[in-house]
Order: C-alpha cells, then structure tokens, then sequence
C-alpha cells in the first residue's frame, strides 16, 4: 500500500489558499509578504521532492501548476520528472500539459483509493483543498506535511474540510519551529492497528 501525503503551506486559522501569489484571492501571497523568510523551514520540501514517487491533483491545482512547473526546473525538476495523476470528472486528455510529462486522468476517490493499492512509494498532494477533503473524508489520507504560518487570513480554503466525521487520531512524528515562527508539523493518521 502507498503513502498518501497532502502537503500544505497553511495560517494558524487553517487557510490554504493563494500561498505564492496566485491571482483572485485579496490575501495572495501571505507567505512571502507577511512573513520572513527562513530557509531552513523549507527543508522538508526538498525532503518531498526527493521522497515521492508520484503527484496527486485535484483539476484546478492541476490547472494552475501544469502552465508554470514545467519551465522551473531549478525548484520542481523532480516533480518534472514524476508521473502525475489529476483527479477530475471533466478533463480529457486534450486539456493536458504536452511538456509536463506523463499524466493519468482519475476519475473518483475510489480510482485513488485503487492507484494506492499498487506497488510503489509515496503518493504526494500538493494545493487540491477539494480533492484534499474527499480524500481525508474517504480515510485515504496517511500523512500530512504541514508548513503553520503565524497568521489569521479569516476568508479562504481551509486545508480541513467540514463534514461531520468520526474523530481522526493523528500521531505527531517531526515538529520544529523557525526564527519567523513558521512551524513544520508531520502528522501521521494514526489507524487501527497502527501506531
């Protein structure tokens, strides 16, 4: 079975959305204009890159990374090179990159649900808050990296979803926190049978 990671930059009050500068979102940008950079709190997303063995999307991350990552190659050359899978009900594969190499179309949670299934290693999410949701609601979430800035934004995607769901133990396995108050905390689910 592969490890499922969702990966987020995220504000105290949980909000995912526009961390580097994406445009429509009033507060785009908050990690870089409102806080110092540290680069040693980036660490674990090198670690990312060198650890995953695929990307997992939702269409709209899809949509908004596909135009941009191929040409950086300094800072995504890994993820260049992964197979990547969206998952959405409307793509075809003419809507896909032709530059940002092998892709796959999923169409459900339960098309996650069997690509976790096979052989190989960790399954890394990045953005996705909607696809991140179903995922953390269907149980086939296994870890997450989190990058905690010491903000409110108030409006905006939360990382967390809101259904009403039986409590998820988490396990918390690395934390640190930075000199511009940036925290990583990983969390793995913690499952029966499991610790």
């Amino acid at each position: 079975m592969r490890t499922l990671i969702i990966t987020a930059f995220m504000s105290l009050d949980g909000v995912m959305e526009a961390p580097g500068g994406e445009e429509g979102y009033r507060n785009a940008g908050w990690t870089y204009r409102n806080i110092a950079f540290d680069e040693a709190a980036y660490e674990i997303k090198g670690r990312e890159q060198d650890e995953a063995t695929a990307l997992l999307l939702g269409r709209r991350s899809y949509e908004a990374f596909a135009p941009v990552w191929p040409e950086m190659t300094e800072e995504f050359g890994r993820y260049n090179e992964l197979p990547k899978y969206v998952v959405s009900s409307a793509l075809t594969s003419d809507d896909l990159a032709d530059n940002w190499g092998e892709t796959t179309i999923l169409r459900s949670v339960e098309d996650v649900a069997r690509l976790k299934g096979t052989e190989g290693g960790p399954i890394l999410v990045h953005g996705s808050a909607t696809l991140g949701h179903a995922l953390s609601d269907a149980g086939l979430v296994d870890r997450y990296h989190l990058l905690v800035f010491p903000l409110l934004l108030g409006a905006g995607r939360r990382l967390f979803s809101t259904a009403d769901i039986d409590a998820v133990p988490l396990v918390l396995t690395e934390h640190e926190t930075y000199g511009n108050g940036v925290q990583k905390m990983v969390f793995d689910v913690a499952r029966q049978g499991r610790s």
